[in-house]
């Protein structure tokens, strides 16, 4: 059975925070209090850390090994957390404690190879003191000489190292921030919405080319086509996965030959819009055969787990859930001749289902502060058993966070499960069956409301159904 640590109490009160949203409710009207809440956040984290004063680097480019091609640009999630720029490196935020806006230090090189980032005029612009940067050694002019009290957050960088900031990345300070990330705003929560409304609308466009005959690219292709997003902009590698490639979890190739023989088409994918993803995962069949059924079970259990979804539910506890609801289909559909509480309990279940249901989400796809104890530190550590789960915190509300249970035919974690006592419960004919399908995973984003949850994506889906 599952062991689990210790929890701490939930939050009595999350100050400023307040996830309702209008219809349509603009950015440009919930920035404030976004903006109020971190900087409430930012003040208290300073203040227990003992620094005056944070500078936040976006990041800078990274050249390949020997080569004068840089990889593609990703802002760090702290620096964006204030400010929505995703694609401009050289940055830097700068917020000193009490201070009524942060000053942001915009990148704007005299280069005649490249684009240069225009002047920000977005609704987030007029908040904060914007102030154009044509070189890195600029930094140093727009700071105090003394930096003793003053923390660096970002990654190693030849402009900040050797300015003798006060700490790079000290503990106290991001595992702090780390914490209350895991809680969201309403700016927050709108960005959610409308990188779910292009991730559904080529989650859309990628199901229709996969019943048109198209090869995995070609899939790719459509899908980034309908997201108006290529690879830059997309929080993560899609995984575009037909047949008995859906059984690998995190499949990284898009083959540009079509198959001979179509049968399941597997899609983990999102979009992102201001830094913020959505991850939304589904799989078909391509006829009315028994994997057909297989999928449309797994959907209602899917729904049964989001259901299941709230205030001071211990994410761990969902994990248990998950299990069971994969020991069922596995008993439904002839595959374990055992209860599903016995397939969970002989390990069974993991073999079919070897990751964790879900992570929070946000910033990063896979968000920071999933294991945190507290704003003042600690970790809450996995079950026993349970080495994959991302997620160990209570379930609280303001929290965005994925379920995505699965079940897979992998032939690796198959033979191992032959190998045991446990392979005598097991139709292996059955699952011979499957194992061109590849498997199945289900996936949506869930806001934890005050009573239960929102299901984002499915709310999405409803709104673009076909």
């Amino acid at each position: 059975m599952l062991g689990y640590p210790p929890l701490p109490a939930p939050a009595s009160a999350i100050p400023m925070l307040n996830t309702h949203l209008e219809v349509g409710s603009d950015l440009a009207d919930l920035y404030p209090a976004h903006l109020a809440f971190l900087r409430n956040r930012f003040d208290k984290a300073l203040e227990a850390s003992g620094f005056e004063r944070v500078v936040i680097g976006a990041g800078t480019l990274h050249m390949m090994f020997r080569d004068d091609m840089p990889y593609a640009f990703r802002a760090y999630a702290m620096f964006k957390w204030w400010v929505p720029v995703t694609d401009n490196p050289n940055c830097y935020l700068v917020y000193a404690k009490g201070a009524a806006r942060p000053t942001v230090l915009f990148w704007q090189p005299r280069d005649y190879w490249h684009l240069t980032a225009a002047a920000p005029t977005e609704y987030w612009a007029g908040h904060c003191e914007v102030v154009p940067i044509a070189s890195a050694d600029e930094l140093a002019t727009h700071l105090p000489s003394d930096l003793s009290r003053t923390a660096f957050l970002g990654e190693s960088e030849p402009t900040a190292d050797g300015l003798g900031f006060g700490a790079r990345n000290p503990d106290a300070l991001v595992t702090y921030l780390e914490h209350w990330r895991g809680y969201k705003t309403a700016h927050e929560l709108r960005c959610f919405e409308l990188a779910t409304e292009r991730g559904v609308r080529a989650h859309r466009a990628a199901e229709a080319a996969f019943r048109a005959g198209a090869s995995e690219f070609e899939i790719h292709v459509e899908y980034q086509r309908a997201a108006g997003q290529t690879e830059r902009d997309l929080p993560y590698g899609n995984i575009i996965a037909l047949n008995e490639m859906a059984a690998v979890l995190h499949y990284q190739h898009q083959r540009s030959a079509r198959p001979a023989a179509v049968r399941s088409f597997l899609i983990d994918a999102g979009a992102q819009h201001a830094g913020y993803a959505c991850d939304i995962t589904r799989t078909y069949s391509a006829a009315a055969d028994d994997f057909a059924a297989l999928v449309a079970d797994m959907d209602a259990a899917q729904l049964r787990l989001c259901d299941a979804v709230k205030p001071g539910l211990p994410y761990p506890e969902l994990q248990r859930l998950t299990h069971l609801e994969v020991g069922a289909l596995l008993k439904a559909h002839g595959i374990v001749d055992l209860s599903p509480e016995a397939a969970f309990a002989e390990r069974i279940t993991h073999a079919f289902f070897p990751h964790g249901v879900g992570h929070l989400l946000g910033l990063n796809v896979h968000d920071a502060g999933g294991f945190s104890r507290s704003e003042r530190g600690g970790t809450l550590d996995k079950p026993q058993g349970e080495p994959n789960l991302r997620l160990t915190r209570p379930i609280e509300e303001h929290m965005v966070f994925t379920v995505e249970p699965g079940l897979y035919f992998i032939p690796l974690l198959l033979d191992e499960l032959k190998a045991k006592p446990q392979a005598k419960s097991v139709d292996w004919v059955r699952v011979a069956s499957f194992l061109p399908f590849g498997g199945i995973r289900i996936e949506d984003d869930v806001l934890v409301t005050k009573t239960g949850h929102r299901n984002l994506t499915r709310e999405e889906f409803g709104r673009q159904a076909v």
